[in-house]
């Protein structure tokens, strides 16, 4: 592999000059001329609480505009919940125990194998490839350069104030600046006078303005930040959700069955110096409840201010002309826990951390070609929106994975679809481990009434989590490779989840099925909350024999 590029590469207002070179070399590759376009938005920690997936609390009515016009999976599932490990997944199409990352510290075309990735698949295709924000995890887990340049045709852009995240630039109630979880600002106050995600859709805009005028298929990937921690929004957003009418998770209390193995003490926000402040004890917590409202307040709030930078983003399209020839994909790296099971973070294998929102548009195939003036996207003012749940255009519910990203892109545009990765893969660069998903876009007319799925039974998404220990500590929840001991294997159907918690050999990369340190069992039609743990029943323990190698 050749060096990736150093950190003197001039950044992306210098190197649009020479777009039109880029361009050029690409125009060698195998594209049609008639291409579609990609457009790939990757939100960090959204869970499905939008509107479009029947959220009948928060505002996202761009993002529900957006699903009107899709196919969206009611069911699609990250491979682990966390960012680094499932961004290199679904964005190469192999799975954790391929990539062999499940920490932030190698990258795994070093560590595991020189994988493919999706930019880079549509780069070689001709594709002018670029990344706005967060898509690859920063730090070693990318290269230190989101994967350049294999994976893209110009630089990845970053937003310069995301560097201002996590520092001092909350203002308490005592008039100073800390750094809270908790982190509604004046944005007129905060450094640089912006936020991260709000530059990222400048910048994405600019982008789009460029393509338009260089008429050449491109792959845009733009990665917001938002609802991630710390929840640092601009602070009229609160108004949309006065406390009094937020609710408490449903099941706010740790279950009775749950293994220790299972839990994550969500260290990362106890961190946070308004966290900190409460004093709450270690590991089980709880939050005070007036605080939980709070929580689940700005992480509301956090989504709708998302929502409007997706809203903006969109309109763009319209205003381009581009949406008649550009897919757009809608997903998220894994979800959040407000509060569910007592927790507050990522790090499990529950739905509410594994379960994602995932929607496409394609131009033609879910929504009809749009109409020469006609708009799909204009923006909607979450504040004075009337269409509070706007319905999703066409829907699925097959259980999804995200590592089905890949080859569905692919087939959508255009491309051949790689083919399916052989066991064990670490030596083939192109191949997938997830189903293509083209056929659901295939199944129904645009003159029909929408469309609603069935689920096979023998449709799966698996998901896995690693742990240091069987009992909670101070870095069960993102433990480094070499620390790992226990591999959480966890296999969703349409009727339970199953998981198993088994010995790991983190220098061999291999799990040990016959030293089992716990399981969980849940039914989705009697527990869809996952709170009842009957692993150690009879049906959990006849269906453990059937599903262990």
């Amino acid at each position: 592999m050749p060096p990736p590029p150093g950190p003197s590469l001039l950044r992306l207002g210098l190197i649009l000059g020479s777009v039109c070179g880029a361009f050029e070399s690409a125009a060698h590759g195998n594209s049609a001329p008639e291409a579609l376009n990609v457009l790939l938005i990757v939100v960090d920690d959204l869970r499905p609480t939008l509107g479009c997936y029947g959220d009948k609390l928060v505002r996202s009515p761009n993002i529900d505009q957006l699903a009107s016009h899709s196919l969206l999976f009611q069911n699609a599932f990250a491979q682990q919940a966390v960012c680094a490990p499932s961004r290199v997944s679904f964005l190469t199409g192999r799975r954790p125990d391929t990539t062999r990352l499940y920490d932030f510290g190698s990258y795994w075309r070093v560590h595991a194998g020189n994988f493919s990735t999706i930019p880079q698949y549509f780069k070689e295709n001709g594709y002018m490839t670029m990344s706005v924000g967060k898509v690859f995890h920063p730090g070693i887990s990318s290269n230190h350069s989101d994967d350049s340049p294999y994976s893209w045709s110009i630089p990845p852009y970053h937003p310069s104030s995301e560097k201002y995240e996590n520092t001092k630039t909350c203002r308490g109630q005592d008039g100073e600046l800390h750094a809270n979880l908790l982190c509604p600002v004046d944005v007129a106050d905060v450094p640089e006078g912006t936020l991260p995600d709000k530059q990222s859709t400048e910048e994405a805009i600019r982008l789009l303005e460029k393509m338009k005028t260089l008429a050449h298929p491109f792959f845009l990937a733009v990665g917001y930040h938002k609802p991630h921690i710390p929840f640092r929004y601009p602070k009229e957003f609160q108004k949309l959700y006065p406390l009094e009418n937020i609710t408490l998770a449903p099941d706010p209390h740790v279950p009775a069955g749950l293994p220790p193995v299972a839990y994550n003490p969500w260290m990362d926000i106890r961190q946070r110096e308004d966290v900190q402040a409460l004093n709450i004890s270690v590991p089980y917590g709880p939050i005070p409840v007036d605080f939980q409202r709070k929580i689940r307040q700005s992480y509301f709030a956090s989504v709708s201010y998302l929502d409007t930078q997706v809203g903006h983003l969109l309109q763009a399209l319209d205003d381009l002309q581009l949406a008649s020839s550009t897919i757009v994909a809608f997903t998220s790296d894994h979800g959040w826990a407000l509060g569910e099971h007592g927790e507050w973070a990522k790090y499990s294998n529950f739905d509410i951390t594994t379960r994602v929102p995932l929607m496409f548009y394609v131009p033609g195939r879910t929504a009809s070609f749009p109409e020469a003036g006609e708009k799909l996207f204009p923006y909607i003012d979450p504040f004075h929106s009337t269409s509070r749940l706007m319905e999703p255009g066409w829907q699925s519910m097959d259980l999804v994975e995200l590592v089905s990203l890949f080859p569905t892109l692919a087939g959508l545009a255009g491309l051949q679809v790689p083919p399916r990765c052989p066991i064990p893969s670490f030596h083939v660069e192109l191949c997938r481990e997830g189903r293509n998903l083209r056929k659901h876009f295939q199944s129904h007319d645009l003159g029909e009434a929408p469309y609603l799925r069935g689920s096979p039974r023998e449709l799966i998404a698996y998901s896995q989590y690693p742990r240091p220990a069987d009992s909670p500590q101070w870095n069960s929840d993102k433990p480094s490779l070499k620390d790992i001991k226990i591999m959480g294997y966890s296999i969703r159907t349409i009727d339970y989840r199953y998981t198993v918690w088994v010995g790991f050999d983190p220098d061999e990369f291999l799990a040990n099925f016959s030293d089992i340190h716990a399981g969980e069992l849940y039914f989705v039609d009697s527990d869809p909350l996952q709170d009842h743990n009957v692993y150690n029943d009879s049906q959990g323990e006849e269906l453990s024999r059937s599903l262990m190698p």
